[in-house]
């Protein structure tokens, strides 16, 4: 049993391999099944037998990177500091370098960039806690503060990544977390 599951583990690693290479040579829409089924050397039947099509491989592909990240978040405490859980993002994009340069440096997914949009939306928001009861103008105020940096740090991982990572995540981390803090201050 543990032979299978390694087996379907490996043939799994190499499909979403194969589509992430191929996405670094072409668009998405021009790839096919058979050309991850060649790259992957799997047969196409493989590819069938976990997605139902290559839009549900990246789907998942996608999926399990935001869901990684969101567990990064998960795991750290609840005060940490921006430039820290920047520096946790930034080894992640750096350790899955191939993944992000796919879908932020080349024309990627607009799928993919909304998602991960949403993901550091969500991260701010929680980072801030937003009361209810606060006073609605400041809450306001705040989801545009929010919603810009949330673009903003997209916009930059995509200009990290399209640079081909000109300074080292600690760096990038430390110049994020202190715009962060310096926008998202609650105590002002």
């Amino acid at each position: 049993m543990l032979k299978v599951d390694r087996r379907i583990r490996k043939s799994q690693e190499a499909i979403k391999m194969a589509v992430i290479e191929l996405m670094m040579e072409k668009e998405f829409d021009q790839i096919t099944i058979q050309d991850i089924s060649d790259r992957a050397d799997v047969s196409r039947r493989t590819i069938y037998l976990h997605y139902t099509d290559k839009f549900d491989l990246l789907d998942k592909l996608i999926e399990e990177h935001i869901d990684n990240l969101r567990g990064i978040c998960e795991s750290t405490e609840d005060d940490v500091a921006y430039s820290d859980m920047g520096l946790l993002w930034f080894e992640y994009f750096e350790d899955h370098s191939l993944f992000f340069s796919a879908l932020l440096a080349s024309k990627g997914s607009p799928f993919f960039r909304n998602q991960f949009l949403a993901f550091f939306i969500g991260e701010l928001e929680k980072g801030n806690s937003m009361s209810e009861g606060s006073n609605p103008e400041l809450t306001e105020g705040m989801n545009v503060e929010v919603q810009f940096l949330g673009a903003a740090i997209v916009g930059v991982v995509e200009w990290w990544f399209k640079n081909e990572k000109p300074l080292p995540p600690f760096i990038m981390a430390e110049r994020i977390g202190a715009l962060l803090e310096r926008n998202l201050d609650t105590d002002s």
